[in-house]
């Protein structure tokens, strides 16, 4: 829905769903993870939309953006207590939602994706693998966008 149309429920409960959720993840596993005094990993998951932003999509770019600098944020609060937190940024990716796509619009995003196809769940699914391995350590407070090299 385009902002001028778009009504303060639509908003909300978009908002809701993306960015208070991520709010609420994130705060429920913070204590466990400092008072362990082993580190942890917190990995986001947004979107290039959050980005780039989209037409009609206002409330999900919003909500991907938020997501970004809430996980910019939390790493700094954690960082000196060993925790890292990152977010993924995926780019178009098979889903059902893809499929139901109507073939002209399909063909229009994968013009503007460099490898021209769409991702895979297994590559954000390598992203997050790599995230929470231990060559990760000194990563924290970053955006891995996974696009096909769509925004790069």
């Amino acid at each position: 829905t385009l902002l001028l149309s778009m009504k303060e429920e639509e908003w909300d409960v978009v908002i809701e769903t993306n960015l208070k959720s991520v709010f609420n993840t994130c705060k429920a596993v913070t204590r466990p993870m400092v008072r362990r005094k082993q580190g942890g990993r917190i990995i986001n998951i947004s979107s290039v939309s959050g980005i780039v932003g989209q037409p009609g999509q206002t409330n999900y770019a919003a909500s991907k953006a938020g997501i970004i600098a809430l996980t910019k944020s939390v790493a700094k609060e954690l960082g000196s207590r060993n925790v890292t937190c990152n977010a993924v940024a995926p780019g178009y990716i098979v889903t059902d939602m893809t499929a139901d796509l109507p073939e002209k619009v399909r063909q229009d995003m994968l013009d503007r994706i460099p490898l021209k196809r769409f991702g895979e769940t297994r590559d954000i699914a390598g992203v997050v693998r790599f995230l929470l391995s231990p060559e990760a350590a000194y990563i924290t407070g970053q955006v891995l966008v996974v696009d096909g090299g769509m925004i790069g």
